[in-house]
């Protein structure tokens, strides 16, 4: 599963160790039972997922069955559905509102296809509930199909700057993520996020074996 979908699952005893689970994480997937991949090692072929409660102090590292999950969604794949075009809270969500203007950007950029929201946006339109706040950034997540250019990089940023939301952007590459701000400075060593944890890299589009 790709780091950053959101899977659907039916309860809180679809993950491993539940009962375990603090109380508002039950309460949580009682009110939207979807979990996130996040970005770690595969344990005994489970998936690494993460809860989210309705505060920041409420994040919980699990892991999953397979066979339990019901449906899944990738950043990708809400981007292209454009569903934000269809919620009501658009109006009032700097957030979500600010979509539109990225689906524009990314095609002036040639990253069509290769973009999708994160974070408390891309949760409430995977599970429509309503998650992002009035004081949400906005986080995304862009595979980009070949190695961008610094120059590309920064222009990206410089288009992204120009929404009324602060944005948050991580580049997926083949062996990990870079924060697409860290990118654009051309400086390296840069710190590559993978499963076995953050490396400074001077090539983030090369494998590399110097750990933090």
């Amino acid at each position: 599963m790709q780091t950053h979908a959101l899977l659907r699952i039916a309860n809180g005893r679809s993950l491993q160790e539940s009962e375990t689970l603090p109380s508002w994480a039950w309460a949580a997937l009682r009110r939207a039972p979807w979990v996130v991949v996040r970005r770690a090692g595969a344990r005994d072929g489970l998936i690494p997922v993460g809860v989210r409660g309705t505060r920041r102090s409420e994040r919980l590292a699990a892991w999953l069955h397979r066979s339990a999950v019901l449906d899944s969604l990738t950043p990708l794949e809400l981007a292209a559905r454009r569903d934000w075009l269809r919620r009501v809270r658009r109006a009032s969500l700097p957030a979500l509102a600010a979509l539109e203007g990225v689906a524009s950007i990314m095609r002036e950029h040639g990253l069509s296809g290769a973009w999708g929201p994160c974070g408390s946006v891309g949760f409430e339109l995977a599970s429509g509930v309503a998650t992002a706040t009035v004081a949400s950034d906005l986080d995304l997540m862009v595979q980009p199909h070949r190695p961008l250019a610094d120059a590309a990089a920064a222009a990206l940023l410089a288009s992204l700057a120009q929404l009324a939301v602060r944005t948050d952007v991580l580049l997926e590459l083949p062996h990990g993520a870079v924060a697409l701000a860290e990118y654009a400075l051309a400086q390296a060593p840069l710190v590559l996020r993978t499963p076995d944890g953050p490396r400074l890299v001077r090539d983030p589009w090369a494998q590399s074996d110097r750990p933090l």
